[in-house]
């Protein structure tokens, strides 16, 4: 499957879920803008934005058994935890660090922890090393005869890590079910892909360690389906792991306290808005007769409704008591 081809109509998704996977990805977007002003007006400590990320997170979600696979994310996924069932008051609950968040209660960086419920593991903002634990869960799968896949997402950065070599090596050899999910969005901070690596893509190297590099536009959410859909289904099969290489843009800095100003050209930005992939898949959606432009602004409503009650919520809320600070680090249970 190559990057440039076209994808004029999803193959696996009815209309319906599409249209899900649009409403995902408008209160995606609507929470992510809404999180960047809190943090502009000091009530959100820091953010780091999935704007132009949300096709490959959520349409790689949807390619999933969810209840069943594990999601092991890095810190821009916000769309995967919207895919996985995460809502604005929980999302914003993280950003404000207030009482009753629910992956580590208000205790990590904001939409960081774990929801084991949700098949959401190791939240983590340390770059890269999540790869080797969502390996490691494979390989646990693969021992207890499971039939359960692990999708581990990174930055293309994070491939420049030696715990991602590790992870992938390990897995190849032992055709473990996992996915390496690389969300490429050309920048590791401030560092551009040319000055990263000397091959063309990351999916290139998979080539290297023996198993399926897929390189895909990650702003098309049909690709992303399909190819995480094969890839799934190669992991199901016994066949081992796959590398997917989701092309994508990033609209605003590497996090709140980066001026991307400084390293990225204003033309390249504007050239990049044309691959939002909010617009492309209304248009696609208006084009297969799922949508209407009444049926849009229903949906945009919507979202803004849930994103200013949960600010209004959180706004108001306590803060965690300190008496609280050591809950959920052990499991609890019969001394």
């Amino acid at each position: 499957m190559n990057e440039s081809q076209p994808h004029i109509a999803p193959k696996g998704l009815s209309s319906e879920k599409l249209l899900d996977v649009y409403r995902r990805m408008v209160l995606c977007r609507t929470c992510d803008e809404r999180v960047w002003l809190l943090n502009r007006q000091g009530k959100a400590a820091i953010v780091a934005s999935s704007q132009g990320h949300e096709a490959a997170q959520i349409g790689s979600v949807e390619a999933m058994r969810k209840g069943r696979d594990q999601f092991y994310t890095y810190y821009r996924d916000l769309g995967v935890l919207f895919a996985l069932g995460m809502t604005p008051m929980d999302v914003m609950l993280g950003f404000t660090a207030r009482a009753g968040e629910p992956l580590s209660g208000a205790r990590q960086f904001p939409a960081h922890g774990a929801s084991p419920e949700l098949g959401i593991f190791n939240l983590s903002n340390v770059v890269a090393t999540q790869i080797p634990q969502a390996v490691g869960a494979a390989l646990a799968f693969k021992m207890r005869g499971e039939d359960a896949v692990v999708i581990v997402y990174f930055g293309d950065g994070a491939s420049s890590v030696g715990d991602c070599h590790e992870g992938m090596n390990f897995a190849a050899i032992h055709r473990l079910p996992v996915i390496f999910f690389c969300e490429n969005n050309k920048y590791a901070i401030s560092v551009p892909l040319a000055k990263q690596m000397a091959v063309d893509s990351v999916a290139g190297r998979a080539e290297g360690y023996g198993m399926p590099g897929i390189a895909i536009d990650g702003s098309d959410v049909a690709a992303v389906y399909e190819a995480a859909s094969e890839a799934a289904a190669r992991a199901r099969r016994g066949d081992g792991p796959t590398v997917v290489e989701a092309m994508v843009e990033r609209y605003l800095p590497h996090t709140s306290d980066d001026d991307d100003s400084r390293y990225r050209p204003g033309p390249e930005l504007e050239e990049a808005r044309k691959r939002d992939p909010l617009p492309l898949l209304r248009q696609k959606l208006m084009d297969l007769g799922g949508l209407t432009d009444e049926m849009d602004r229903s949906i945009r409503a919507d979202a803004a409704r849930q994103v200013d009650e949960a600010t209004d919520y959180v706004e108001s809320a306590p803060y965690p008591e300190a008496d609280g600070f050591h809950d959920h680090v052990y499991a609890e249970g019969p001394t």
